[in-house]
């Protein structure tokens, strides 16, 4: 009998931004990282906050050299604002945003090992997966 190849697939994982809401910066890159570690490629409804990503990006590097196997991490955020919009308009969404969390953008963070590169241009997103 002929034995199926390994194959290690692709796991995506969608999270509404609803289930990091409430987190706190060090709770939402702790789980963040748990799932990339578990190999998954996460696409964020929203994006995280500067000092979320450089914290991220951060103890990611820590983990490089500590954790067999790991490479880092890819990151890239793709935001639908039209950069025509009035300034009252900008003000008004930059206020909810600040209110609610930015949910109009759209965030893909996964591990280096699986996500070769993300090209990215204002309307889309291209990730290459090796």
């Amino acid at each position: 009998m002929k034995k199926s190849p390994k194959f290690k697939g692709l796991s995506l994982h969608i999270m509404p931004f609803s289930e990091i809401r409430e987190l706190t910066i060090t709770e939402r890159v702790k789980k963040l990282l748990q799932l990339i570690l578990g190999n998954k490629v996460i696409i964020l409804q929203g994006r995280l906050r500067p000092e979320e990503e450089i914290r991220l990006i951060e103890d990611t590097m820590t983990m490089v050299d500590h954790i067999k196997n790991f490479k880092g991490i890819e990151l890239a955020v793709i935001d639908p604002g039209n950069k025509e919009d009035s300034f009252l308009l900008k003000m008004r969404r930059g206020l909810a945003r600040g209110l609610t969390g930015d949910t109009t953008s759209l965030t893909v963070i996964g591990p280096a090992s699986i996500v070769k590169e993300i090209k990215k241009d204002p309307s889309k997103l291209e990730i290459f997966l090796g």
